[in-house]
This record gives C-alpha cells, structure tokens and sequence, in this order.
C-alpha cells in the first residue's frame, strides 16, 4: 500500500484512469461486434450506419493510447473490407 500523499493521488489516478480505459475498449468492442453481426445477417443499411459510428469511435480510441495503432489499423480495414 502507497504511503506517501502522491502516491495515494497516484493510486486513486490509476484507478480511475483503468475505468476509463476500459469502458472505451468494451464500448468499441461492442460496436464492431455490432457491425460484424449486420453484416452476417446481411444488413447492409444497418451495417454502413452503425461502421460510420464506429470508425470514429475506434479513431479517438486509438489516439488516446487505449489501444495500439496497428490494431486500429487491422479492425478498421476488416470492417470497411466486409
């Protein structure tokens, strides 16, 4: 356990940045399963609308650092190909 005041901020700070974190991952994850789904059901209105809500969301995503530019890269281009 911390046991200086900055490393209690520290702790508290980590914390609530991993929260962040990993709501903005599970979010994203939902939105691809989302668009893979419409395309296998073979929706193609549904799938083109929920892709330009998400790209964007992948976008800011991976600029904050949550996940790396190489997996942004790789979701996009399966998603855009389907």
């Amino acid at each position: 356990m911390a046991n200086h005041k900055s490393a209690i901020k520290r702790n508290k700070q980590s914390i609530i940045r991993n929260q962040r974190n990993v709501h903005a991952r599970t979010t994203m994850r939902t939105l691809v399963k989302n668009v893979r789904l419409a395309v296998a059901a073979g929706d193609k209105e549904t799938a083109t609308a929920i892709l330009k809500k998400a790209v964007p969301y992948i976008d800011k995503v991976c600029t904050k650092g949550i996940i790396h530019k190489s997996i942004f890269y790789e979701i996009q281009f399966k998603q855009i190909r389907s």
